[in-house]
């Protein structure tokens, strides 16, 4: 069994009152260098006390080994056999360990870190810059869905970092990467952020990394990446390489996830999570012409008895704000949601019938669900209305051996030609096509009907698939 290793702890006055960061002041002006002939530039000042703050954190994870469970092992014929060497030479278990880096967040022992450099750890350890001497942490609360975590060793009066405000950062500002990966002192690389907001990387379920090119390897992770003043713009997360060093892409959770994170995890030990009860997705090349200039994230789904149901929303709003915030994307209006708890108050702005509107919505608590698959084996009724297309109905068997939740209806796609615009636009065989513009596709008269109704146009079409829901255009 594994057992965790934990520092008992006073209360602190901070946690009594609501954990917080220290802020910057709000960048006011940025200033191109003034050197001379008895003049360098040098950031020495600015990131000196940065680095005195990003720690060196190694983990202990019992293993158990996979030989000694095996049931050969078990028998008494072969432990008496091999006596001395089975008790002596195959260990039961083996000790893992691993190095990261950590960030100082208060004064008295706070330290924010990358999930994955404390997951499943029995122990953790940390080190301070220019000292040998390892204290023992206690993990206060861990995130998977965006790598965070926050640990705290018993310690007053430390350095720590100050917050700037991610959202105020630009592509080509100066950045420095801070990390202690190896227990050797701190190690900082300098470069420029190359691109904001990215997402879709497939690192984190929430995901609107600070991309920078300042090098950033293998055990930097929960290290800090600051601006030239010294204050935390992110944490560094992972890297893109195909040879596991350092090639120019790296990533950095923003400080305001950050922030926000550790705040909950400080003061709660957990996140909860806010829940609108929608599926989203990114406004395509054709359904750009639907929403014309706007920017947002399509609703291409909702659940039954959520927030966003209950609203109002329907299939195909475009969600342009939150609480008056542009939402570009997807992926923002999923950190923003995400980032929120439950029981919050928000009002949303969207897109209907290219006329804008707003709603208010209370957020309730999320849980983790995943989506379900859909099979494409079915009974013999089909029609081809679409061209290219053949469906069948949904019978009451098809829907029990495929496992289809009563809420989703439609027509089951059995055969989509490769030559045909369908095929073009993404649709396949199994999918199953719920709506068609505004018109909700329970059986095959009313998939029929919406065709007929919508002839000769470009139609939009909800279906589900086995990757998830999404929307295509069929011109």
């Amino acid at each position: 069994m594994k057992r965790r290793i934990l520092v008992p702890i006073a209360l602190s006055a901070s946690l009594l009152m609501g954990f917080d960061v220290q802020e910057m002041p709000k960048i006011q002006e940025r200033v191109a260098p003034d050197a001379g002939e008895g003049r360098i530039y040098s950031f020495n000042q600015s990131i000196e006390s940065a680095s005195q703050v990003v720690v060196n954190i190694s983990t202990q994870k019992k293993i158990k080994n996979q030989m000694s469970g095996h049931p050969m092992f078990n028998d008494p014929f072969f432990q008496q056999f091999f006596g001395e060497f089975y008790n002596n030479q195959i260990p039961r278990e083996k000790i893992e360990r691993s190095l990261g880096s950590g960030v100082i967040i208060s004064s008295d022992g706070y330290i924010v870190t990358n999930n994955h450099v404390v997951d499943g750890a029995d122990k953790v350890l940390v080190s301070l810059p220019g000292s040998n001497k390892e204290y023992k942490a206690k993990v206060i609360g861990v995130d998977s869905r965006t790598d965070l975590a926050v640990i705290k060793i018993e310690q007053k009066n430390l350095p720590f970092i100050k917050f700037a405000d991610s959202s105020l950062v630009k592509v080509g500002d100066l950045v420095f990467a801070i990390g202690n990966p190896f227990g050797v002192g701190e190690t900082i690389t300098q470069g420029i952020v190359s691109a904001l907001n990215k997402s879709g990387i497939g690192i984190n379920d929430y995901e609107n990394f600070i991309q920078t090119d300042a090098s950033i390897n293998p055990g930097n992770s929960g290290g800090a990446l600051v601006d030239s003043r010294g204050a935390l713009i992110g944490i560094n997360t992972a890297i893109i390489s195909r040879s596991g060093g350092n090639q120019g892409i790296g990533f950095a959770i923003p400080s305001d996830m950050v922030k926000r994170i550790a705040k909950q995890l400080i003061e709660k030990g957990s996140i909860r999570r806010g829940y609108l009860g929608v599926g989203i997705q990114d406004i395509s090349s054709d359904l750009r012409d639907t929403y014309g200039n706007y920017e947002g994230a399509v609703v291409i789904s909702i659940d039954a008895d959520s927030p966003a149901k209950k609203a109002g929303l329907m299939v195909w709003d475009l969600i342009t704000k939150v609480n008056g915030k542009p939402v570009k994307n997807s992926a923002e209006l999923r950190n923003l949601i995400g980032t929120m708890p439950p029981n919050e108050k928000i009002t949303l702005t969207y897109v209907r019938d290219k006329k804008e509107k707003t709603i208010n919505v209370t957020l309730i608590e999320s849980s983790d669900t995943r989506g379900k698959t859909f099979g494409s084996k079915g009974e013999k009724k089909n029609t081809e209305n679409l061209q290219g297309v053949s469906v069948q109905e949904i019978s009451s068997q098809m829907r029990q051996r495929n496992r289809l939740p009563d809420n989703i209806n439609g027509v089951l796609v059995t055969n989509v030609k490769e030559d045909s615009r369908a095929f073009e636009a993404g649709l396949r065989a199994g999918d199953i096509i719920a709506q068609i513009e505004n018109v909700a596709i329970k059986n095959l008269d009313s998939y029929n009907k919406a065709l007929n109704q919508f002839k000769n146009k470009a139609k939009r079409i909800l279906i589900y698939s086995q990757n998830g829901v999404k929307t295509i255009v069929v011109k």
